[in-house]
């Protein structure tokens, strides 16, 4: 299966905020499909297609990730719909045991992938792993954690259109860096590209500036204590934000750009009049394994 651009536009709604007249947007990536979510769409639209337009005779898609990770998720309901095999190599080898626990994992052995759980210490040399697998499968795709890529670059392009080109910035998420660089490289010469940094990171502007040519975008931290930590605060806005703009968001990365932003627009971060449009890039199968996380803490859920 071919991954397709959707044929109507994703919608983009006003978030109706009283300050300063700044008019702030989001762009609905996360309804582009129900298992393929956001950005992951678009950073696997090149990837998978320019894969399979070879005709590869067994076709196998191998990647890494976490145990509550929206790539590993989006990789696996892709292999399902295309009937092709998939390997997520995890980090973590505690997790041998306890994969059930993630409803990430179980999505994605659902979804017929393969796990294989590497230790953390492996993981961070995902280079040398890539060259085992490179060897082991040498008809395989291999996608980089976060799928991001030239390719991932790429597909992000089809996040901009004519709806995009009339704000003064755009906003996204940042983990991995691939999202970022293809709005950076792709939108218009006067805007202004923001990614809120959710990974505790300092190579991170080097990556994304291997990836793209603009110089038009600017990094600011949204950790809110570091990846994938969730505070009560953070639980706080995201409820907040939904039960009165009928938005849900997750935890890890939209969640907390979100909560930024708001917070900038407190702060007078963005001129008056201007029009900001934040991307929403999916994720919230994550939302279930928060949860769980949260409820084993006694601590306020996720609506």
């Amino acid at each position: 299966m071919l991954l397709k651009a959707p044929a109507e536009s994703i919608p983009i709604q006003e978030i109706s905020i009283p300050h300063k007249n700044i008019k702030l947007f989001i762009k609905r990536e996360d309804l582009i499909h129900p298992q393929i979510s956001g950005n992951k769409y678009w950073k696997l639209f090149y990837n998978i297609n320019t894969y399979l337009e070879k005709n590869p005779e067994n076709p196998y898609i191998i990647t890494f990730g976490g145990a509550f990770s929206n790539h590993i998720a989006a990789v696996s309901a892709v292999g399902n719909l295309s009937g092709i095999s998939t390997l997520g190599i995890i980090r973590g080898e505690e997790l041998q045991d306890k994969w059930r626990d993630s409803p990430t994992l179980l999505l994605a052995k659902r979804n017929g992938m393969n796990l294989k759980f590497v230790t953390r210490e492996e993981y961070r040399h995902k280079e040398k792993l890539t060259e085992f697998l490179s060897r082991e499968f040498p008809d395989a795709l291999i996608v980089p954690e976060g799928g991001t890529n030239k390719d991932a670059v790429e597909g992000v392009k089809m996040m901009l259109n004519d709806q995009t080109k009339d704000f003064d910035y755009l906003c996204t998420a940042v983990g991995t860096g691939g999202t970022v660089a293809g709005i950076a490289k792709f939108c218009e010469e006067d805007q202004n590209v923001i990614g809120f940094k959710v990974v505790d990171d300092a190579s991170l502007e080097d990556k994304i500036s291997e990836l793209t040519s603009g110089r038009n975008f600017n990094l600011i931290d949204s950790c809110f204590g570091g990846y994938g930590k969730i505070k009560d605060e953070n639980i706080r806005f995201i409820n907040e934000f939904k039960e009165k703009y009928g938005i849900p968001l997750e935890p890890v990365y939209t969640g907390k750009m979100m909560q930024k932003v708001f917070e900038l627009i407190d702060e007078g971060y963005f001129p008056e009049n201007s029009r900001v449009l934040c991307f929403h890039t999916g994720g919230l199968q994550g939302i279930e394994g928060a949860n769980l996380l949260l409820e084993k803490q006694n601590r306020n859920l996720i609506i």
